[in-house]
């Protein structure tokens, strides 16, 4: 790895950080050499090359920090492919690289670049790793210009979504989804000013008195020609086009009232809400949430916030002031698909969390898989010792029901329960719960008998 150097002075089209030819100067660049391999019968190819963390180092440590690792970024990828090869920087974390050799030879080039950046870059001497996510578009199959940089940088996008790095080829599918993706952004721009998003709840039991604990939030977006459309599917979109702060921000807004609606009809329910590390690590986000707990009167007890515990084990100096800001405050903090095991609890013990809930595969198959049942017990028995609730979400099956109520977790949430339902759907399904469901599950009493998990946590007070 090479040492971050100090940025050139500023020229025409060239940008000053990383030493490398701008977009407006790449573009011209580019239409030439599609032009020139088309006219000799030859193919080209255009690499579009993502520097993924590079975000979450400027949350932590600042912009100049993050910018002596692009930095350092630009210099690694220049003294590996040579000076002879057109690469310049296209967007903020984005570079382009032309390559006068067809597929085979991109390919390869980008699966060398990938295990480049595997190693440690070595930044002010320290060594971070900043994977890469690589697009390739071929000249001329794809086209030229803009429309060649568009459908590379798709591919690299295609990588992003997978959650892994690597690279990947345009082609039509890849086309598909980027247009669907830039329909649901362009649409859920104004999704809020529409109110064309709402809330359901999905209530929680207690597994010990079958007495509604808490609901969580899930937002929807229902609009006039998509139809209702799942968060699996605008949520990721919302996150990578800055999106998600405004989304998030009215569905904690809405929870909030409606859980002050709830407790003026006598009825105290905690409300969990999903915050996106996005949203979380931004350092007004408490006094935000301080301000809207005030607004709405509700206590601090009276929310839930969950997090990924991707977003939660981000060991940065932002999500650290964002749990001490929390804890401050009062509210409690749940891990959401939970599936670390003993070591991910140790990495969250000094954190206001106060719940685990384990993720959906796990508990599908806790009826028939050794594995999931033994990582269970070991995250309950773990979460005994530090005072946390257990949560088992996803449960379909009476058998995955009783299994999980049997190795000790405290809470239970799924389709079996009960699913995701209207506010006004909560109260009468809350005032008949405990004796419905013992009507439903008849064996449920001897399941319990043999597990009574303690310290279950029961509705906000």
């Amino acid at each position: 790895p090479v040492q971050a150097a100090a940025a050139p002075a500023a020229v025409s089209g060239v940008d000053a950080l990383a030493g490398l030819p701008t977009l407006e100067r790449f573009e011209p660049l580019l239409t030439e050499r599609v032009i020139a391999v088309e006219k000799a019968g030859r193919d080209g190819c255009l690499l579009v090359i993502g520097v993924d963390e590079l975000r979450l180092l400027r949350d932590a440590a600042g912009a100049p920090w993050a910018e002596r690792v692009l930095a350092a970024a630009a210099a690694n990828l220049r003294a590996e492919i040579g000076a002879s090869t057109p690469l310049a920087r296209i967007d903020a974390d984005v570079f382009g690289l032309w390559l006068d050799a067809p597929r085979e030879a991109g390919e390869k080039l980008a699966h060398r670049l990938v295990q480049l950046f595997d190693a440690p870059l070595t930044v002010d001497g320290h060594a971070l790793v900043v994977p890469l996510y690589i697009g390739l578009a071929l000249a001329p199959e794809h086209g030229g210009g803009p429309r060649l940089i568009s459908r590379a940088a798709a591919a690299m996008q295609s990588v992003r979504r997978s959650g892994g790095h690597g690279h990947a080829v345009f082609d039509s599918r890849i086309d598909a989804n980027h247009n669907e993706e830039l329909l649901i952004t362009r649409e859920l721009q104004h999704a809020v000013v529409k109110r064309q998003l709402e809330l359901f709840f999905q209530p929680r039991i207690d597994a010990t008195t079958l007495q509604i604990s808490a609901v969580e939030a899930l937002l929807r977006w229902r609009h006039p020609t998509l139809g209702l459309v799942s968060p699996a599917r605008f949520i990721p979109v919302a996150e990578r086009h800055g999106l998600i702060e405004t989304i998030g921000g009215w569905a904690l807004d809405a929870a909030l009232r409606q859980a002050a609606a709830w407790r003026a009809a006598g009825v105290k329910l905690r409300v969990a809400v999903n915050i996106s590390g996005v949203q979380f690590r931004r350092d007004d986000f408490a006094h935000r949430l301080e301000r809207g707990l005030k607004a709405h009167n509700v206590p601090a007890e009276g929310l839930l916030c969950e997090l990924t515990q991707t977003a939660a084990m981000e060991n940065t100096e932002a999500t650290r002031r964002a749990f001490e800001r929390l804890g401050r405050l009062g509210v409690e903090v749940s891990i959401d698909d939970f599936a670390a095991g003993d070591a991910g609890l140790a990495a969250l013990s000094h954190q206001p969390v106060r719940e685990l809930q384990i993720d959906r595969a796990t508990v599908a198959a806790l009826a028939r898989s050794h594995d999931a049942r033994a990582m269970v017990e070991s995250a309950v028995r773990a979460a005994r010792e530090l005072g946390l609730r257990v949560v088992a979400e996803g449960i379909e099956t009476e058998a995955q029901r009783d299994a999980a109520v049997r190795l000790g977790c405290h809470q239970l949430q799924g389709y079996l329960i009960a699913r995701p339902m209207s506010a006004r759907a909560v109260l009468l399904w809350a005032a008949n719960a405990a004796t419905t469901l013992a009507q439903s599950f008849p064996g449920l009493k001897d399941t319990l008998l043999i597990a009574a998990p303690p310290a279950a946590a029961g509705a906000a007070a």
